[in-house]
């Protein structure tokens, strides 16, 4: 058995009935050249054969008797397959907008502690005859480095035999004894550990405050811990809405060239021009910087298939400033403070602090807070940026067409934007519930819409790249 660590732990605690902290990927298959019908039955039998590759699908939660110390993962649970992977249908016409859609209703409910906790969904009825999967995934079993090294597991499957194994025998549960004695000498540990961490706080806080000292106010740049009041800032409700798009990359590549940044600092300001649009429409005001929770990774070993290694820097985002080339160099020097910030109050500090979280009373901490009208006081909202493969993968002989990802929505934090890049395309990904905006695709519009603005700024042609390779774009309906 494993012990969830503090960063797992806090995913866990953080799930109340109207936060749910699971994952999405969705994977759209192309199936023309499959040799034979690629079916839901031929997906499910296939994972069955190759479940022993993707370990963590088979953890179970047990929690510790009396909530002495966080749960530990019982390896080689018992599956039921009938459960896990279900066969599921868009409507007419079966386009983008009605599967983004249905990606929505499966993240409005959450997963099953009782069981491994995931679901797959294989998908039924696109005009396109593509054959979509998506993919649940709850955080404290994987962040988004573990999540996409055991998917690109389950992407190597290549329809032979090679590989297949029937899965190992559901293991023995352990004892209420074992599982007591495994806390105490975890305790124990933390105990020893505490002097020393309290130091590393102590210098890493002493370290932050000097630089932001020595820096100075700036009203362009936000604030620790003083996020403005937005639409998307709010107690948020148990339903979820998706919507996708999709960007050549090489018009992103090129615009970053130009511009001579980063492209995830590209794709920052592209955010930070998409909610300034949004706040103008919906609050009538975009006059104070934003604060970005932006996940890092602490271990980016891509053997790594389960377990949360994250940290997260808090990004200044200048919604506030019309001029699309000053957005970008403001989210350059937002994004240089935030990863000084990080270093300087070390990387793996909060990730060690979190051990202590008490978990016989964090749920119900949590919990509070998830009710209450004020919003998130660390940030408004999450954004990713991940750079994902460069050459196509397939899934049994069916190639991988396109690929999406997104995070859970924070309490009080009714939005998260995933932008995930994949060979030839930059798919964006927006997670929000279901009373912060009338279409969620206003928000991809509005990404797609800063974008074409910062390109044209820099002396580029406005018009995008069409994107063949990806489902037909699903604009906002008026």
């Amino acid at each position: 058995m494993k012990r969830l660590h503090g960063m797992d732990a806090l995913l866990l605690y953080t799930e109340t009935p109207t936060v749910h902290t699971h994952t999405l990927k969705i994977g759209v298959l192309d199936v023309a050249q499959f040799g034979g019908e690629f079916s839901f039955t031929v997906f499910r039998d296939l994972l069955w054969r190759r479940l022993h590759l993707l370990e963590p699908f088979r953890y179970q939660l047990v929690p510790v008797p009396g909530r002495l110390h966080h749960p530990v993962w019982l390896e080689n649970a018992a599956i039921d397959m009938d459960y896990h992977v279900r066969r599921a249908a868009v409507p007419s016409p079966g386009g983008r907008r009605e599967l983004d859609a249905l990606i929505g209703q499966i993240a409005s409910t959450p997963l099953d502690r009782n069981r491994p906790l995931w679901e797959m969904h294989v998908v039924e009825g696109m005009a396109d005859g593509s054959l979509p999967v998506i993919v649940k995934i709850h955080h404290v079993l994987a962040d988004g480095v573990a999540s996409g090294n055991l998917l690109a597991r389950a992407m190597g499957f290549t329809g032979t035999a090679a590989d297949e194994r029937t899965p190992a025998p559901a293991a023995i549960p352990p004892s209420a004894a074992e599982l007591l004695w495994a806390a105490a000498r975890d305790h124990l540990r933390l105990v020893a550990n505490l002097p020393r961490l309290l130091v590393s706080a102590g210098t890493g806080a002493w370290r932050l405050w000097r630089a932001s000292r020595a820096r100075g106010p700036n009203p362009d740049i936000a604030g620790l811990l003083s996020p403005a009041p937005t639409f998307f800032n709010h107690a948020i409700t148990s339903g979820r809405e998706f919507a996708s798009a999709t960007v050549a990359l090489t018009d992103i590549k090129q615009t970053s060239k130009q511009l001579g940044v980063k492209i995830n600092d590209l794709a920052l300001a592209t955010t930070a021009g998409a909610l300034r649009e949004l706040l103008l429409r919906y609050d009538g005001r975009a006059d104070r910087p934003l604060i970005a929770s932006v996940p890092a990774s602490l271990d980016s070993d891509p053997d790594r298939v389960a377990g949360n290694e994250l940290g997260a820097m808090n990004v200044s985002l200048p919604v506030h400033v019309d001029d699309p080339l000053e957005r970008v160099r403001l989210t350059v020097l937002g994004t240089g403070i935030a990863k000084e910030e990080f270093t300087l109050l070390g990387p793996e500090l909060i990730k060690s602090l979190l051990e202590y979280l008490p978990p016989a009373l964090a749920p119900a901490m949590f919990g509070w807070l998830s009710r209450r009208t004020g919003q998130n006081k660390l940030q408004n909202l999450t954004v990713s940026n991940v750079p994902g493969p460069r050459e196509r993968s397939n899934v049994g002989g069916a190639m991988l067409r396109e690929f999406y990802s997104v995070g859970p929505l924070l309490a009080g934090s009714g939005l998260n934007i995933t932008v995930w890049s994949y060979v030839d395309q930059l798919n964006i990904s927006v997670l929000t519930d279901d009373h912060t905006v009338r279409d969620p695709h206003e928000v991809t519009d509005a990404m797609v819409h800063a974008f074409t603005e910062i390109r044209r700024a820099a002396g580029l042609p406005g018009a995008l790249t069409p994107v063949t390779t990806a489902l037909a774009a699903a604009p906002a309906v008026a």
